[in-house]
């Protein structure tokens, strides 16, 4: 029997939720005609309180790569609680230096040392200071509508759809268009502390970079002296097909920054995982950044139990083989709507849905759902639909999925030809 599932009826809980929590994101989803309260979840599922199921390809942006509920991560946390808490963060850890230590094994390079932080965003502002703290320079480029995070420095290397309501933002930050290295060959100089990219920008609607564009980022920053970071909080840890993103490049950062996927979708833990040489600095300076959170010690079993599953043999072979086989029949269906769909792309289980505007991208996401299939708008590319299901997909799902899409694309010609358009409270998310 459900503890904590159902206490009350869903429209009292949306209703509870636009009083005491955010009314304004209750009335967006009441536009959208999704005011929906996620109740029982398992693997790739969730299920609302009036019992509507839905297959999650949004996965909390990367959250949960292994499904809901995963049960080898619950069952290791649950063993955990007769041990542990989260730990005394200014104190040694027996259970952060394991996983410091099972992350070294499998980052790219000579990545060593992991700093652990509750969230992405903050994992970003320690990157940053980081990179400021060595090189005592202040500059910091990133790319146009790029997402960091929503915390200081994580802010400001963001995109303005983000930061434009808090400003003035730090100082020293300049932005560049991704896949572009001449224009950071021209914006690199001796000011500049660090070169910070997503390695496949999901928020700004899933680019994948031009050959040899990662070559010439990691040459440009060795000439100039600049660190290069590497934000893989949504697309590392397995969701490419690949352990990270970075690997299909053949590149090695200076800083990687990895997030929601640490958590098994369990307990949150995200890190900082950078080469040696950076770690001159906070030999010098050992406690210029505590976090009272970071690497919870329930986390780090978490993310230890996570790591142990996504590198079991077969596991990524599993994700390549999925992704294939969602990108083909995606690949199909745009041949079929070439009046809403206009490309295609993606690695592995991260694959981005480009419609023919932005209107199209939210409607698009209104009609998944209703066909049972949570996929989300990107928020700074909104002609994009973001399909980032759970890793552990099958290949039936990945077919429900499909068919699912089909109905949506169906749906969203028989608007477009009768005239209709995106509800105007709705249009708050573009």
């Amino acid at each position: 029997m459900a503890h904590y599932i159902g206490q009350q009826p869903q429209e009292a809980v949306i209703q509870d939720f636009a009083d005491y929590v955010s009314p304004g994101k209750v009335a967006v989803y009441r536009a959208l005609g999704f005011a929906a309260v996620p109740a029982k979840r398992e693997g790739v599922r969730l299920w609302d309180l009036e019992g509507h199921s839905y297959i999650n390809c949004h996965a909390s942006a990367g959250g949960f790569n292994l499904g809901h509920r995963p049960p080898r991560v619950i069952e290791a946390v649950r063993r955990a609680l007769d041990e542990l808490d989260i730990g005394d963060y200014a104190l040694i850890s027996e259970q952060r230096a394991a996983l410091a230590r099972r992350l070294a094994e499998l980052t790219p390079g000579d990545i060593q040392y992991t700093f652990f932080t509750p969230s992405g965003g903050e994992a970003v502002d320690l990157s940053i200071k980081l990179a400021r703290g060595y090189t005592g320079r202040p500059g910091v480029i990133s790319a146009e509508k790029g997402y960091h995070g929503h915390t200081g420095f994580a802010l400001s290397a963001g995109d303005p759809h983000f930061n434009r309501y808090f400003r003035p933002l730090m100082p020293g930050f300049s932005k560049v268009p991704f896949g572009d290295a001449k224009a950071l060959e021209w914006a690199v100089n001796e000011e500049t502390a660090a070169v910070i990219l997503e390695t496949i920008p999901a928020t700004g609607g899933i680019l994948i970079p031009p050959s040899g564009y990662f070559s010439a980022v990691r040459e440009i920053c060795d000439r100039r002296g600049a660190v290069l970071i590497l934000d893989e909080v949504q697309v590392g840890l397995g969701r490419t097909g690949r352990m990270w993103a970075i690997d299909e490049w053949d590149v090695v950062p200076d800083i990687l920054v990895l997030g929601k996927p640490m958590s098994g979708g369990i307990y949150p833990i995200s890190a900082a995982c950078y080469r040696p040489y950076l770690d001159t600095f906070f030999q010098e300076h050992p406690f210029v950044h505590v976090s009272a959170f970071g690497g919870a010690e329930l986390g780090c079993v978490a993310a230890l139990a996570m790591l142990d599953q996504i590198t079991e043999p077969g596991f990524l072979t599993h994700v390549q083989e999925m992704g294939e086989r969602l990108k083909a029949g995606l690949d199909r269906l745009w041949a079929a709507y070439p009046d809403l769909v206009v490309d295609v792309r993606g690695r592995g289980l991260i694959i981005g849905l480009e419609m023919a505007n932005d209107g199209l991208g939210p409607m698009m996401s209104i009609a998944l759902a209703r066909n049972g299939v949570l996929a989300l708008f990107a928020d700074l590319c909104p002609s994009t639909v973001q399909i980032k299901p759970p890793l552990i997909i099958s290949s039936h799902e990945v077919d429900e999925v499909l068919e699912a899409t089909d109905r949506s694309l169906a749906l969203l010609r028989r608007q477009v030809s009768c005239g209709e358009e995106l509800p105007p409270q709705a249009r708050l998310l573009i």
